[in-house]
């Protein structure tokens, strides 16, 4: 099957494509504001299914999209509007512990005539800032980095010096759960790519 990448996050690219999966990026606009009341949880399986649901798919293909978000005290923390706003971010996060939660959505379409399957995962790591000092925020801010990412912070770039510990999956504070997105992707028909001989 061919693999369709709902999202325009290069970072997600960069992940499959890490461990051979070649992908066709197809963007999916779906409504990313929180709706009063969801939760957390709700929230990313929700903007994971629309995104997946928003995009065209022609048979054999297998449609893939995701959506992230950082979560301190069940609040969800998106990308700071500006410098201000990543430090209030940062300066809380510090010395605490948040959790990152991804909701992976994935639709294939086997065959013409053949209704599609989809499946779902809803992935939770926990992330312990160490206690960052004022001139460090300030510092980090200064870099430019905390700009475009959920919680003013990017794990996988100069962000990591402030993360002091990760329980669960590292690739999901990264943008997606390699290892469940695998397991999602394979039991949709798509062969993992040590298998070439599957589906």
């Amino acid at each position: 099957m061919r693999l369709v990448l709902a999202s325009q996050s290069p970072r997600r690219r960069e992940l499959l494509a890490s461990v051979g999966l070649e992908v066709a990026v197809r963007p999916a606009h779906a409504d990313e504001s929180v709706r009063p009341g969801e939760a957390p949880e709700a929230y990313v399986r929700r903007v994971a299914r629309d995104k997946a649901e928003g995009v065209a798919a022609a048979p054999g293909e297998l449609v893939l999209a995701a959506d992230t978000a950082v979560v301190l005290d069940g609040a969800i923390l998106g990308k700071p509007a500006d410098d201000g706003e990543a430090r209030r971010m940062l300066r809380a996060l510090s010395g605490r512990t948040h959790v990152v939660l991804t909701g992976v959505h994935a639709r294939a379409l086997p065959a013409a005539g053949v209704p599609p399957r989809e499946g779902s995962e809803l992935v939770c790591t926990a992330v312990r800032f160490r206690p960052l000092a004022p001139a460090e925020i300030d510092w980090y801010v200064a870099t430019g980095e905390p700009a475009d990412k959920a919680g003013a912070y990017a794990v996988q770039g100069i962000g990591g010096a402030l993360v002091a510990g990760v329980a669960g999956s590292v690739t999901n504070v990264v943008g997606l759960p390699l290892a469940e997105t695998l397991a999602l992707l394979a039991r949709l028909g798509l062969s993992p790519p040590w298998d070439r001989s599957g589906a």
